[in-house]
Parts: C-alpha cells; sequence; structure tokens
C-alpha cells in the first residue's frame, strides 16, 4: 500500500487525517461528537444482525450473527466508558474497522451479497432506459446536471445508514422517483453550477473516480457520468474496494457488472470502453484514507487531472477537504443526522464540492 499520488505532498508526509468530521480528542471521557459516533454505530447493530442472521453461505449464522452483535455492542460500551480503549478514540474509520473485524472473526466475509446481487441485477435491466433519457437531454449543461442527480439518487441506496436500511427493507428504493425527490439546490454546498461551467471549457484528459455502493449507485448513476466522460475523450479509471464491507461494490463485482453492460463490440450504449479502467483502491472499508492505497491504483491515477471522491463514506466524512494535486469533486448524500449537523444542512441534503486548481 502507498500513498494516493495526488494528495498534496504535506498531507502524505503524516499531516493527511482523512476524518473530515471533526472530533475533540479528550483522553479521559468520550466527547459529545465521540458518542454521537457510537450511538450511529449502535443504532446500526440490528440492521447489519439481520443481514448476518439471513446469510446462508455461513453456518450456523443466527448463532454467529448473535455473537457479532454482543461483541461490537460491548466493544461499543467500552468506548463509552474508555474513548481511549481498543485502539480509539472513537472515530468513524475506526468504528468501521472494527464492526468489519468482529464480522470476519466469527465467520461472516460479506452479509450484503444477496441483496447486492438483486440490486445489481436490477440495475443492470434499467441502465438503458437511464442512459437514454441522459442522452434526450440536448443541453450540455442540462445533460450535466442531471447527471449528477443521477448519482445523487443513486446513492441513497445505502444499508449502512440505519434510517435508509430500514426503509429499503420496507418500500424498496425506486431510481427514476429518487431523482425527483433531492432536496432542492441550493444545496449544503454546492459547486454545480461552477463544475458545469469548467465541464464545457475544460476536457479533463483522466478521471479516477473513487465508487461507493452497489446497484443504482454505481449502475445508474456512476456509470452513466463514466460514459459521458468517456465520450468526450477522457479516460476513466473506477476504483474499487478490494473486500466487502456493507452494500460497497467490490472490484471483482464492478469487474462483472461491466461485462454484462458491454454489447458485443466491448460498447456501453455506443461508447467506445477502451479507455475504461476498473482499479482495485485496495480498499476494506466504506471510508477511505488515501494515504493508504493500492500501487495499482497510484499507477493508474499518477497522471489524473480530475478526483472524483463519491459517496458519504469517501468524500464527506473522509476527504472532504482533502486537497490534490488536480482538480477534485466530492459528491455524496448526507445520510446521518450528525453529518447533517455539523455541515449545518438538513438530512439527505446533498455535497457538490469542486476546487479546481491552476495546473494539473
Amino acid at each position: 500500500m502507498v500513498g494516493f499520488p495526488l494528495l498534496i505532498r504535506k498531507q502524505l508526509q503524516g499531516m493527511h487525517h482523512p476524518l473530515q468530521i471533526p472530533i475533540d480528542d479528550n483522553p479521559n471521557k468520550p466527547t459529545p461528537t465521540e458518542l454521537s459516533w457510537i450511538n450511529l454505530f449502535a443504532n446500526s447493530i440490528p440492521s447489519f444482525k439481520k443481514r448476518a442472521e439471513s446469510d446462508d453461505t455461513v453456518p450456523d449464522a443466527p448463532a454467529k450473527a448473535q455473537k457479532f452483535a454482543q461483541r461490537y455492542t460491548e466493544i461499543l460500551e467500552d468506548f463509552k466508558k474508555d474513548p481511549e480503549s481498543h485502539g480509539g478514540p472513537p472515530d468513524c474509520i475506526l468504528l468501521c474497522r472494527i464492526r468489519e473485524l468482529i464480522l470476519r472473526e466469527v465467520g461472516f466475509r460479506d452479509i450484503f451479497k444477496k441483496v447486492k446481487d438483486e440490486e445489481n441485477a436490477k440495475a443492470i435491466t434499467l441502465f438503458k432506459d437511464v442512459v437514454h433519457l441522459n442522452d434526450a437531454i440536448e443541453e450540455e449543461p442540462k445533460r450535466v446536471e442531471n447527471l449528477v442527480r443521477g448519482i445523487f439518487a443513486g446513492n441513497i441506496f445505502d444499508l449502512g445508514s440505519a434510517q435508509l436500511a430500514e426503509l429499503f427493507s420496507k418500500d424498496g428504493i425506486s431510481f427514476l422517483a429518487s431523482c425527483q425527490n433531492i432536496v432542492p439546490r441550493p444545496w449544503v454546498i454546492d459547486d454545480l453550477d461552477t463544475f458545469i461551467s469548467k465541464w464545457g471549457k475544460k476536457p479533463w484528459k483522466k478521471v479516477v473516480i473513487f465508487v461507493d455502493n452497489s446497484g443504482a449507485d454505481v449502475v445508474l448513476g456512476i456509470l452513466p457520468f463514466a460514459r459521458e466522460l468517456l465520450r468526450r475523450g477522457a479516460k476513466v479509471v473506477l476504483a474499487a474496494n478490494d473486500l466487502p464491507s456493507i452494500n460497497d461494490i467490490t472490484y471483482h463485482e464492478l469487474l462483472e457488472i461491466i461485462s454484462k453492460l458491454k454489447d458485443e463490440n466491448g460498447q456501453l450504449m455506443g461508447v467506445d470502453t477502451q479507455n475504461l479502467l476498473i482499479a482495485n483502491s485496495g480498499n476494506d472499508l466504506p471510508v477511505i484514507d488515501l494515504s493508504s492505497v493500492s500501487q495499482e491504483l497510484a499507477y493508474l491515477a499518477s497522471d489524473a487531472d480530475l478526483v472524483v471522491m463519491e459517496g458519504m463514506g469517501r468524500g464527506i466524512e473522509t476527504n472532504l477537504y482533502a486537497q490534490f494535486k488536480c482538480d477534485s469533486l466530492k459528491i455524496g448524500m448526507v445520510k446521518h443526522p450528525e453529518v447533517a449537523q455539523f455541515l449545518g444542512g438538513r438530512l439527505y441534503d446533498c455535497v457538490f464540492k469542486f476546487n479546481e486548481v491552476s495546473s494539473c
């Protein structure tokens, strides 16, 4: 694992902390912010336990799911008593990592595999319709905004949010309805107009996109956006997780999806995919520390002139203020009340943060 080469050097020399929602360090007792993180992860335990219980690939899944829930609950309680226990203080990166480690220790590899496969299959059937709708928009600024709204709509499919997991289990989530129901602009961070103006004037040559969730997120949100970039002549690198985490898309799953969407000529709805590359980021969490990525991704990204961090975990909770040597875009939906409060926005508000540099 190596540092992401487009991070500004001072950040790679120890000053880069990926966590962007701050915590107030106190070695003796948890701060209100730390308690809110602990409670947020505690509230997600029932939905994770339910998913684990139904994992028919694991023998004695219900008993192991109970063991996971009990062990993780105990650790979260430990953090409330002593924020330095278990390698604290308890921020979202550490709490994510401990949750994944416990799941693997008790015998689970990918408790969201079934729902990911189902949602990927559904989204693949809708891909052509979504692309046709985008392509039918003749005015480029409106087409770009529609593609961006598609990314937000797809990003709603996030089973790491307790509220969204419950909503999804009851009703499912319609992609097109989600497009219509995005909170009105201006969003809590809204650089869309600036981005659209640059889109027409500044053809990026190589774009690295850190993707987020399976299903509608990657298939109906990110891939139409990536296809538009390809159509404009850019090379596009999609960076996906190495190992499963919540319903995030993995490298191998993304390769499979792309192969199903390509036609016999290797095209995505008439667009050549020769310049579309899929990279293993080396990551195994829904958040990411860019000081530690795979050598493969570092090599592919070294000459990129636009970096896109997509999703709340990668683009808001971590890396919202990360500085890059090239243009950057952080895009995601705010799905946790604590994050909305920090940003001064609404729950399910949108973040679209675009930073341009003078030269890449």
